[in-house]
């Protein structure tokens, strides 16, 4: 699903914020994919390279998070989207937020720097309340776009739904996990839940961008190839009928002249 919301991203040339909300979802996928490898077993919890990978993880959270804020700002049109300060702006700042996150995560599973297992008090600030801050920026950026600039407020419920998918999915991750797991024999547990509920949430966040941007259609290329094709043809009979020959140029003295040339030479 997020391979098929970067096409559509991309696919969309003259689309506000194209390239910046695609560097979203390029970290949501990576997000993604380290996600799988620790949840699935791939990465053994009792290996070396767990900690690491775990930190991975969390380093991505939080420059996803930063990555989607920037985004917030992005349709107030504060500088001009696509261009190098753009782009480098938030290449920057989500890579300063993964090397902070990722070294504090580290710092504390391996007890350096005065940090440890038991003290995780500056691991639940750094990934969990600059996210939440981050995401909390964007919701109020987004909120302000619509009711200042837009004419329909129906992109509201976007950000609505958004909103609860990513609440609920917090909520039975962390209250329900036990509950659920229980219950459904060990087939699955709050995780798939909460794994499918912030997918719902990332594709609002898609959703919302497609319904607020609008594409030039002098430049439209890809579904809409088609936007000019001629049906048919029009008859004989009624493409001599037409508005010119009802004009004063239709009875023309050029049209009736006789094959010789009236010349004063004789010709």
């Amino acid at each position: 699903m997020t391979v098929i919301m970067i096409i559509h991203v991309r696919s969309k040339f003259t689309a506000v914020g194209r390239k910046e909300i695609a560097t979203f979802f390029y970290l949501y996928g990576l997000l993604t994919i380290c996600s799988l490898l620790i949840d699935c077993g791939v990465v053994p919890p009792a290996s070396g390279a767990y900690a690491y990978f775990v930190a991975v993880q969390l380093g991505l959270v939080s420059a996803t998070c930063i990555c989607l804020m920037i985004n917030g700002f992005v349709g107030f049109q504060l500088y001009e989207d696509g261009t190098t300060l753009s782009i480098w702006l938030l290449r920057v700042c989500s890579l300063a937020m993964f090397i902070i996150s990722f070294a504090v995560s580290l710092l504390t599973f391996k007890g350096w720097a005065g940090l440890s297992p038991d003290n995780t008090i500056g691991l639940f600030v750094v990934v969990y309340v600059f996210s939440a801050i981050f995401i909390f920026v964007y919701i109020v950026m987004l909120v302000l776009l619509v009711l200042g600039t837009l004419q329909e407020r129906w992109p509201l419920l976007h950000i609505i739904f958004g909103v609860l998918a990513l609440v609920f999915s917090q909520v039975i991750l962390y209250a329900f996990s036990e509950i659920i797991c229980d219950n459904v024999a060990h087939y699955f547990d709050a995780l798939f839940l909460s794994t499918l509920l912030n997918l719902l949430a990332v594709m609002l966040v898609y959703k919302f961008w497609d319904a607020i941007t609008q594409e030039d259609l002098e430049f439209s290329v890809g579904q809409r190839q088609n936007n000019w094709e001629v049906k048919a043809l029009l008859p004989e009979e009624d493409r001599r009928e037409t508005m010119y020959m009802d004009s004063d140029y239709a009875t023309s003295t050029y049209l009736n002249q006789p094959a010789q040339r009236g010349s004063v030479y004789g010709y």
